[in-house]
């Protein structure tokens, strides 16, 4: 009798450290997705980062002439249909999206650990009537530096993917989009 009662323990011993055992696997898995996806974030935002700095280099008023070749047009006036993703985009040209190099801004700040090399696209949406600024955005105003005070502004949609988008990749890709007024 105490032998069955011993061997009925064991399993039950056994079964609850295999239940642990996989508790604890599943908790390795979610934490390196987690990581992965921090990585994914992170270069991701070094992309945007060099986007930001390539539409502050464009020379003011924007004209079709002024604007550069990277900068997809998609003012009103343009006649180009953009969609939402535009890298998802088949009409876009290839040249539109620009993939940051390495180095720049430390965009492999994942090292070898990112999914790939960031790209991203910027689109000129045109220029439009700025928002009133309120007080807060006026206190940082100084005698070196302008306010801000025009009634127009043009504005640029920067479409950032951290790594390649294609299926079947077992690695977190994070795309993301902003607005950027200049």
């Amino acid at each position: 009798m105490a032998l069955v009662v011993a061997l009925i323990l064991l399993v039950v011993l056994t079964l609850v450290g295999l239940a642990a055992v996989r508790g604890t696997i599943m908790q390795q898995k979610m934490t390196s997705n987690f990581s992965d996806r921090q990585i994914a974030f992170q270069v991701g935002e070094a992309a945007l980062r060099q986007a930001q700095i390539t539409v502050q280099g464009v020379p003011t008023p924007v004209t079709t002439a002024t604007l550069p070749a990277t900068i997809r047009n998609c003012s009103p006036g343009s006649g180009t249909v953009c969609l939402a993703n535009p890298l998802t985009d088949t009409t876009l040209p290839p040249a539109d999206i620009v993939s940051v190099p390495v180095g720049s801004f430390n965009a492999n700040s994942g090292g070898g650990l990112a999914a790939g090399q960031p790209k991203y696209v910027i689109e000129y949406m045109g220029n439009f009537n700025a928002p009133t600024p309120t007080v807060q955005q006026l206190s940082g105003c100084s005698g070196y530096a302008p306010c801000g005070l025009s009634n127009t502004a043009d504005y640029y949609r920067i479409t950032v993917s951290s790594g390649p988008t294609t299926a079947g990749t077992d690695r977190a890709t994070v795309t993301f989009q902003t607005m950027f007024r200049r």
